[in-house]
Protein backbone atom coordinates (compact mmCIF):
# COMPACT_ATOMS: atom_id res chain seq x y z
CA UNK A 1 0.00 0.00 0.00
CA UNK A 2 1.39 3.23 -0.77
CA UNK A 3 1.03 6.32 1.25
CA UNK A 4 -1.15 9.43 0.32
CA UNK A 5 1.09 12.09 -1.27
CA UNK A 6 0.49 15.35 0.43
CA UNK A 7 -0.95 18.48 -1.10
CA UNK A 8 1.62 21.64 -1.47
CA UNK A 9 0.01 22.53 2.38
CA UNK A 10 0.56 19.68 3.62
CA UNK A 11 3.96 19.49 2.65
CA UNK A 12 4.87 22.92 3.76
CA UNK A 13 3.32 22.65 7.18
CA UNK A 14 4.86 19.47 7.77
CA UNK A 15 8.63 21.60 7.07
CA UNK A 16 7.39 24.65 9.19
CA UNK A 17 6.60 21.81 12.37
CA UNK A 18 10.49 20.71 11.77
CA UNK A 19 11.11 24.25 11.76
CA UNK A 20 9.79 24.53 15.17
CA UNK A 21 11.53 22.30 16.67
CA UNK A 22 14.72 24.59 16.04
CA UNK A 23 13.46 26.79 19.09
CA UNK A 24 14.84 27.07 22.07
CA UNK A 25 11.65 28.37 24.09
CA UNK A 26 10.58 26.99 26.87
CA UNK A 27 7.08 27.89 26.76
CA UNK A 28 6.25 27.14 23.30
CA UNK A 29 7.48 26.23 20.18
CA UNK A 30 6.42 28.27 16.81
CA UNK A 31 7.80 27.60 13.35
CA UNK A 32 7.46 30.00 9.87
CA UNK A 33 8.15 29.62 6.46
CA UNK A 34 7.81 31.98 3.54
CA UNK A 35 6.53 30.39 0.36
CA UNK A 36 6.06 31.83 -3.16
CA UNK A 37 5.50 29.90 -6.39
CA UNK A 38 5.72 26.22 -4.36
CA UNK A 39 9.68 27.59 -3.54
CA UNK A 40 10.60 28.03 0.03
CA UNK A 41 12.19 31.62 0.35
CA UNK A 42 13.30 31.47 4.17
CA UNK A 43 12.05 30.22 7.65
CA UNK A 44 12.24 31.44 10.89
CA UNK A 45 11.75 30.23 14.43
CA UNK A 46 10.74 31.41 17.92
CA UNK A 47 14.28 32.23 19.86
CA UNK A 48 16.67 35.11 21.14
CA UNK A 49 18.31 37.60 18.85
CA UNK A 50 21.72 35.70 17.47
CA UNK A 51 24.57 35.84 19.72
CA UNK A 52 22.63 35.98 22.95
CA UNK A 53 22.27 33.38 25.64
CA UNK A 54 19.34 30.90 24.75
CA UNK A 55 16.05 30.48 27.30
CA UNK A 56 16.87 27.01 27.17
CA UNK A 57 20.22 27.84 28.78
CA UNK A 58 19.10 30.73 31.27
CA UNK A 59 15.61 30.40 32.00
CA UNK A 60 12.25 32.30 30.84
CA UNK A 61 11.92 35.30 33.25
CA UNK A 62 7.67 35.17 32.31
CA UNK A 63 7.82 31.80 33.42
CA UNK A 64 9.68 33.00 36.65
CA UNK A 65 7.11 35.84 37.05
CA UNK A 66 4.48 33.72 36.63
CA UNK A 67 3.28 35.89 33.54
CA UNK A 68 0.47 33.84 31.71
CA UNK A 69 1.32 33.09 27.93
CA UNK A 70 -0.15 36.35 25.31
CA UNK A 71 1.09 38.74 27.94
CA UNK A 72 4.02 41.16 29.01
CA UNK A 73 5.81 40.35 25.70
CA UNK A 74 7.88 43.11 25.86
CA UNK A 75 10.16 41.56 28.40
CA UNK A 76 10.25 38.21 26.69
CA UNK A 77 13.84 37.86 25.38
CA UNK A 78 12.73 36.49 22.36
CA UNK A 79 11.58 36.93 18.68
CA UNK A 80 8.82 35.42 17.12
CA UNK A 81 9.27 33.17 14.82
CA UNK A 82 7.48 35.39 12.20
CA UNK A 83 9.65 37.99 12.83
CA UNK A 84 12.73 35.85 12.40
CA UNK A 85 11.29 34.97 8.86
CA UNK A 86 10.68 38.47 7.66
CA UNK A 87 14.37 39.34 9.43
CA UNK A 88 15.75 36.38 6.98
CA UNK A 89 14.21 38.52 4.29
CA UNK A 90 15.45 41.63 4.90
CA UNK A 91 18.84 40.33 5.57
CA UNK A 92 19.43 38.29 2.66
CA UNK A 93 17.44 40.49 -0.01
CA UNK A 94 15.10 38.29 -0.49
CA UNK A 95 11.51 39.69 -1.36
CA UNK A 96 8.55 38.12 0.42
CA UNK A 97 5.88 40.33 -1.31
CA UNK A 98 2.84 38.47 -2.55
CA UNK A 99 4.37 35.37 -0.34
CA UNK A 100 2.83 32.49 1.72
CA UNK A 101 3.39 32.50 4.86
CA UNK A 102 3.02 29.04 6.66
CA UNK A 103 2.88 29.21 10.52
CA UNK A 104 2.47 26.35 13.84
CA UNK A 105 0.39 29.06 15.63
CA UNK A 106 -1.32 32.26 15.14
CA UNK A 107 0.39 35.32 14.63
CA UNK A 108 -0.17 37.89 17.55
CA UNK A 109 -1.53 41.22 16.91
CA UNK A 110 2.11 42.51 16.60
CA UNK A 111 3.69 39.65 14.36
CA UNK A 112 -0.03 40.44 12.00
CA UNK A 113 1.09 44.21 11.16
CA UNK A 114 4.38 43.40 10.33
CA UNK A 115 2.86 40.67 7.64
CA UNK A 116 0.75 42.91 6.12
CA UNK A 117 3.67 46.17 6.02
CA UNK A 118 5.84 43.15 4.44
CA UNK A 119 2.78 42.41 2.03
CA UNK A 120 2.29 38.83 2.41
CA UNK A 121 -0.70 37.75 0.75
CA UNK A 122 -1.76 34.61 3.19
CA UNK A 123 -1.64 33.11 6.01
Amino acid sequence: MTEKRPSWDEYFMQITQLVAKRSTCLRRKVGAIQVRDKRILCTGYNGPPRGLAHCSEVGCLRDKLGIPSGERQEICRGLHAEQNAIIQAALYGISIKDSILYCTHQPCITCSKMIINAGIKKI
